[in-house]
């Protein structure tokens, strides 16, 4: 996830925390950071469909731990 993307995502988790009238942001941003992972992770794993039919669930893993180390 770029600063850009996590920025984006703080912001639109402020907004939703002041629109609920709420002062914790923090799990408005979490959430959305949680939901936007995962997201990504399926993607990169219904993309692991276009791989050889020897790819397991092992590479999608890999591929999804590799997300992290840009």
């Amino acid at each position: 996830m770029t600063r850009k993307e996590i920025d984006t995502l703080w912001f639109r988790a402020m907004h939703e925390s002041v629109k609920a009238g709420e002062m914790f942001t923090r799990y408005h941003f979490a959430e959305l950071v949680a939901s936007a992972e995962r997201e990504a992770c399926a993607k990169l794993c219904e993309q692991m469909q276009d791989c050889p039919e020897d790819a397991t669930a092992y590479d999608c893993a890999k591929a999804i731990r590799a997300r992290g180390e840009k």
